[in-house]
């Protein structure tokens, strides 16, 4: 068997690196309707991972591709697909990927917003966010949009006239406000549907720290952060900026299925740095003081450790001593105003 290729990763833009993909559909994003998906499944555009091509894969309707695409149309038009995003919020850019769509592309694509309770199908309720845009096969279109203080809750991307679109990415910074706190009262300041994200690390051999963040457990060992295996003295660790500055009461780290390989040991540094220069993180960050001294873990285990009297960060480093792999880190606390 001939073994899939898998698409190259895109170079973010600074705009996307420091936002989320609010139509990931690890973050509740789901793709509701659209005109036409005879060939392959609206929902393939919010996959998280990069899309693959498998050459020998064909199906009942004809080749299988990892994408949303629709048949040849035939009548006039254009075909479209509507999304809900994982969470409303302020849009700043979009990456329209054709990856391995190569004679079955759409030449071209526009991309409509709306903020709805209810109906996101009504006409008056759309907004263009990106004019109708030239498209080329097999590659990313990472593009600017520029509509920054409104909230949106929906897109619409339309494709002229028909074809394939392997991943949406649609980049923002979530609606303060829209996660909600726990049992306890605390809110995940680490989460990345409220807008954390990783910002440096030493090492992601095994899979990058973004995971960290995100909701749920771990499905397998994949969907976790791990570093290749250190063969010299020293530690890995990632520094990850919290969607909302805050004092963090409870630390949870999640081991799920990582039972050969995980940390023996882990530890949390934190500071407040609302300016944060990021090419100056991975230095300044070992220096910061500590929030958590180095705790003992075990295999596939939630751990939770309580810290008292934790001065308000803006991020936190997470150390893993001295190597390892990690399904989830969860930062609970009280977020406050930034002066």
């Amino acid at each position: 068997m001939i073994p899939p290729l898998t698409a190259p990763a895109a170079d973010l833009p600074a705009w996307a690196r420091n936002s989320v993909n609010l139509a990931d559909m690890r973050l509740g994003a789901v793709a509701l309707t659209c005109s036409d998906d005879f060939f392959a499944p609206m929902s393939r555009l919010l996959a998280p991972d990069a899309a693959q091509f498998f050459p020998g894969r064909y199906d009942d309707n004809g080749k299988w591709m990892d994408g949303w695409e629709s048949r040849r149309r035939r009548s006039g038009g254009n075909d479209w697909c509507v999304v809900r995003l994982a969470c409303p919020g302020q849009l700043v850019g979009v990456d329209i990927d054709t990856s391995f769509f190569t004679g079955n592309y759409p030449p071209a694509a526009a991309l409509e917003g709306c903020l709805v309770g209810a109906d996101p199908l009504l006409e008056s309720s759309w907004q263009t966010l990106l004019p109708v845009t030239a498209l080329t096969g097999n590659a990313h279109h990472l593009l600017p949009l520029h509509s920054h203080t409104q909230l949106f809750s929906h897109v619409r991307l339309h494709i002229f006239p028909d074809g394939g679109v392997a991943r949406l990415r649609v980049y923002g910074q979530p609606r303060q406000g829209a996660q909600l706190p726990n049992e306890a009262g605390l809110f995940e300041l680490s989460a990345l549907i409220g807008g954390a994200r990783a910002a440096v690390w030493n090492d992601a051999h095994y899979g990058t720290p973004d995971k960290l963040l995100l909701p749920g457990r771990g499905l397998d060992m994949g969907d976790g952060w791990e570093t290749r295996r250190r063969r010299e003295p020293g530690h890995d660790w990632c520094v990850i900026a919290l969607g909302a500055p805050g004092v963090p009461v409870l630390i949870e780290v999640d081991t799920a299925h990582f039972k050969g390989n995980f940390p023996d040991r882990c530890s949390l540094q934190g500071a407040w740095l609302p300016d944060a220069a990021p090419a100056a993180l991975p230095a300044q960050s070992q220096f910061w003081p500590t929030l958590l001294s180095e705790q003992p873990l075990s295999a596939d285990s939630i751990h939770h450790f309580n810290l008292e009297g934790a001065a308000a960060v803006t991020h936190v480093r997470f150390n893993l001593h001295p190597d390892g792999g990690v399904s989830r880190l969860r930062v609970w606390g009280q977020p406050v105003d930034l002066p």
